[in-house]
């Protein structure tokens, strides 16, 4: 099996999911009616890093159309979060970014990241959508890549992340400045994933934290799953 297409569907497959489940009545705890959902989960996390997205944009160029941000929109209504200063989108940032901390140990600097690349590149209304639309291909790209470089590494064991962490920021580090693929498919993917880094600025560090969020998260989930199936 492709590990990294795994990997990449189950990503995918995380972001339509979250856009039908509020990732509020996970994070309280609230019961669905058949099946038990993960708390803090890669759904929810996903969801957040949208949200934070959403509010950071909200912030910079002034929307205040609700309707236009729905992930903001579930999470500023639900948790009731107030507008500071009558400007959507500061107040539900430093929320965001403090759930990120709590419930993932993403720090500030995680955040500031996003409201830097934000900043220089969402000047004005316009630049909204295509934003979206290249950090979401800049995500599933660095995904699926990341998975068919490591494909068996992603596979170590949960107790091993000090390993799988070194491993993870060591692949980034080559994805950004290795030439010299020998398969074509991984050359031309990595070779994207550069520009989308260099337009949207992230940095080396901010990808590793973000991949390897998003693989503990979905190796837990994964055993949730065989936990839940050896049970029945």
């Amino acid at each position: 099996m492709d590990y990294g297409l795994s990997l990449h569907t189950t990503y995918n497959n995380a972001i339509k999911a979250a856009t039908q489940m509020s990732i509020l009545n996970k994070l309280f705890s609230r019961k669905t009616s058949t099946t038990k959902a993960t708390v803090g989960g890669m759904e929810d996390f996903m969801t957040l890093i949208r949200v934070y997205l959403q509010a950071a944009m909200a912030a910079q160029v002034g929307i205040s159309n609700l309707a236009a941000l729905p992930d903001l929109r579930v999470f500023k209504q639900t948790l009731k979060v107030p507008t500071v200063n009558n400007k959507l989108g500061i107040g539900e940032k430093k929320r965001c970014a403090q759930m990120l901390n709590d419930v993932y140990a993403l720090d500030t600097a995680f955040t500031s990241e996003i409201d830097q690349s934000i900043k220089h590149r969402c000047r004005h209304l316009q630049d909204v959508q295509p934003y979206m639309i290249q950090f979401q291909g800049f995500s599933q790209d660095l995904m699926m890549l990341m998975g068919n470089i490591m494909q068996w590494k992603f596979r170590l064991p949960s107790f091993m992340r000090n390993t799988l962490r070194s491993m993870t920021e060591k692949t980034v580090h080559d994805i950004l400045t290795k030439i010299d693929w020998n398969d074509d498919g991984v050359r031309r993917t990595a070779a994207q994933v550069r520009r989308y880094q260099q337009h949207l600025g992230f940095s080396e560090k901010w990808m590793s934290d973000y991949v390897f969020t998003t693989v503990m998260l979905a190796k837990r989930e994964k055993r949730a799953n065989i936990d839940d199936a050896q049970q029945k």
